[in-house]
């Protein structure tokens, strides 16, 4: 997909909802720097075990705007046990921890047993719920059991990472009252599907991230994704749009603090 926004560059405010730095090949401090120059600036980096949660606070702690997660990723559930849990409950207790997650359903890798990942993942709902954060959700292959178990769950707060599904149930998290959020495989030519149901999320749902360094843009596809490269998303999104660049910017920084509200 071309991309084909001048106003790419003189973009300022974006956030970066869901990136992984201490998964870069440069140190965090290049990145987040990077990014800042670039006008990214906010970050969200993103747990997927207890030692990255405590490894992604350990950043958030060390440079200004760059917020953290604590959760357990469905690939990592069979690990989870009252330890795990009692850490990441503390981890939580941290202003600068503004989620709960990585965590959800994988039933494409399968790296967990199903009923691991099940457990897990009403376990960090409920978390979420008893503290108000929101949960980070990861689905791939596993839509109509983890919408299920979202709704059971009572989930309260929930942000879709990285939504992989069409228009259909890009409608149907809108009406939950779930925050959908997009990465660079939006730019994908052959993901028309995703294309679609980010045209068909209402303003005050929308987010983007990059999930860095995974899923860079199809202009950088083979490289290591990195988060100022939140700003080809933003730029791709508000031509499926039919909004300015800057204009989406905006709003999906008003949502990131809507919906991680402590982002500040």
């Amino acid at each position: 997909m071309a991309e084909k926004n001048p106003e790419l560059a003189v973009q300022s405010g974006a956030v970066d909802t869901h990136c992984h730095l201490f998964l870069m090949e440069v140190e965090p401090a290049v990145a987040v720097e990077t990014a800042k120059a670039s006008g990214v600036e906010r970050l969200i980096c993103i747990g997927v075990d207890v030692e990255t949660s405590r490894r992604s606070l350990e950043i958030a702690d060390s440079f200004e705007g760059v917020f953290a997660t604590a959760g357990v990723h469905p690939h990592d559930a069979h690990g989870f046990d009252p330890a795990a849990s009692a850490r990441i409950e503390e981890l939580l207790h941290d202003p600068r921890v503004v989620a709960v997650g990585e965590c959800g359903l994988d039933w494409f890798r399968m790296l967990s047993p199903r009923e691991d990942q099940i457990r897990v993942f009403r376990t960090h709902i409920a978390l979420s719920n008893e503290t108000g954060k929101p949960v980070v959700v990861h689905i791939r292959d596993a839509w109509t059991d983890a919408m299920r178990i979202l709704d059971e769950g009572s989930a309260e707060r929930v942000v879709i990472h990285c939504f992989s599904g069409d228009a259909a149930l890009a409608r149907e998290c809108a009406a939950r009252g779930y925050w959908t959020s997009f990465a660079g495989n939006v730019t994908y030519p052959k993901n028309e599907h995703l294309r679609a149901a980010a045209a068909a999320v209402p303003p005050d749902r929308l987010l983007v991230e990059t999930d860095s360094p995974f899923l860079a843009p199809q202009k950088l596809r083979g490289r290591a994704n990195a988060p100022q490269n939140v700003l080809l998303t933003l730029g791709a999104l508000a031509e499926v749009r039919g909004t300015r660049v800057r204009d989406l910017v905006e709003a999906t920084a008003n949502n990131a603090r809507k919906a991680f509200q402590g982002l500040r």
